[in-house]
């Protein structure tokens, strides 16, 4: 049993044990007709045995071969019903077209190893095609940074394609082995591309990883380096944007508008 946990631990894998936890995060994402699940990482099968009574096939993404192994046996009437596909790989290395997904609506609901929690919420919110929503069982600083009014990267490059809420918190002891920090089940929903109608998603993400450059300096500054310090300037005083305010205080909406300027 030790040996089992260490290997767990060095996979970045806290298995959800609360029931309770994979009831709520299971419907959290409020699977519609015709929609797919995709589940990251289902482990030991915790939140899966809860999103395949939820009616959309859910198909499963697991690195494990041991887990594997063990999700074959566990839900072998699910996998010969259609209910439930497994898909071995590591999902950073699958798209949703190897995945079968790319004619297909879908949400995404899973308990994800904190040390690549960006790289998958980037992964399903710029693919080609996207979830609807997602719901995410994710250490608890990083969704409220995800969901704070102070901005960041994250918090912006998720705000951008859909909108964030934390619907609930969750202790550390649900896990075995227990993470070194409590969690949170973070919502995204109505995922989209609306916001980048007007605008190229290449450009706007140009702009605000030049505004957060350099924490220590004025957004006019950080901007300035790359668009030049007058193209900077203008751009912020026809937004009515004071010239000292820092990237952190910009709104997603006035981030549009300037990186409209800096065109």
């Amino acid at each position: 049993m030790q040996q089992k946990k260490k290997r767990g631990a060095r996979l970045g894998q806290h298995f959800l044990t609360a029931r309770r936890v994979a009831v709520a995060l299971a419907r959290a994402v409020a699977v519609r007709t015709g929609e797919s699940i995709v589940e990251v990482g289902p482990g030991k099968g915790a939140l899966t045995r809860e999103l395949v009574t939820l009616g959309g096939p859910v198909v499963a993404i697991e690195k494990d071969e041991e887990l594997i192994g063990k999700l074959d046996e566990t839900f072998a009437p699910e996998i010969k019903s259609g209910r439930l596909r497994i898909i071995a790989g590591d999902i950073r290395d699958l798209d949703t077209i190897s995945a079968g997904l790319a004619d297909h609506l879908y949400v995404v609901a899973a308990n994800i190893p904190y040390y690549i929690t960006g790289e998958i919420i980037r992964q399903f919110l710029t693919a080609p095609t996207q979830p609807r929503a997602m719901a995410l069982l994710i250490q608890k600083e990083v969704a409220q940074r995800i969901t704070s009014s102070k901005e960041s990267l994250l918090s912006l490059s998720v705000k951008a394609y859909g909108t964030p809420k934390i619907v609930e918190k969750v202790s550390r002891k649900c896990f075995s082995p227990a993470p070194s920090v409590d969690s949170a089940i973070l919502l995204i929903d109505d995922i989209s591309r609306d916001f980048f109608r007007d605008i190229s998603e290449e450009h706007f993400f140009t702009v605000i990883h030049t505004g957060f450059a350099s924490k220590r300096k004025f957004l006019a500054n950080n901007l300035g380096v790359k668009f030049g310090k007058d193209a900077a300037m203008k751009a912020l005083a026809d937004l009515g944007i004071n010239e000292k305010m820092r990237a952190e205080d910009v709104t997603l909406s006035v981030w549009k508008g300037i990186a409209q300027k800096l065109l």
